[in-house]
């Protein structure tokens, strides 16, 4: 079982009062504070492996993931992230698979460390192919970014929502 957990982001349409154009990115850091930059609309994915996942299930979840028409292109028609075109960043949630225990939270159905890792990497190497595949992203130099599997991950977001939706495959 797997969770992703993903909304649509549009940094050009958010200009909060005192705007500047360091106030229109997307910046994800990880321990090292290492900077993802991101400056077109795009897909925000956050990911969680459960026990029981598996390779065959990655290219099934991110072709319906990227095909999944929940954004308005400038006619008003509810377009992919591939048709919009958009960036895609990705980002690890171990936090997803938690459950209340009381007043604590447990993780234990959650995948093995070393199996998500695999799982996560093998996911953003299709995301990646699949954009690097697609003629509007080349053509538009969308990006995939993503953040580092089992560290702390700073995310700083502008968006237009909220438009969040929970997908369990």
């Amino acid at each position: 079982m797997l969770y992703a957990f993903f909304f649509f982001f549009f940094p050009e349409e958010v200009k909060p009062s005192g705007y500047t154009p360091e106030r229109e990115v997307i910046a994800v850091g990880c321990r090292a504070y290492q900077f993802v930059l991101i400056k077109h609309r795009g897909l925000v994915i956050y990911i969680c492996f459960f026990k029981g996942a598996d390779e065959d299930l990655v290219p099934k979840i991110v072709n319906m993931l990227l095909n999944v028409k929940l954004s308005e292109n400038e006619s008003g028609e509810y377009v992919s992230v591939l048709d919009l075109p958009g960036d895609v960043l990705i980002i690890p949630q171990a936090t997803l698979g938690g459950k209340a225990k009381g007043r604590k939270m447990q993780y234990h159905a959650n995948i093995e460390k070393e199996k998500g890792l695999e799982l996560y990497s093998q996911f953003v190497t299709v995301c990646e192919k699949e954009l690097a595949a697609n003629a509007k992203c080349m053509k538009a130099g969308v990006l995939v970014k993503h953040g580092t599997y089992g560290n702390r991950q700073v995310l700083k977001l502008d968006t237009n929502g909220p438009y969040t939706h929970l997908i369990e495959f």
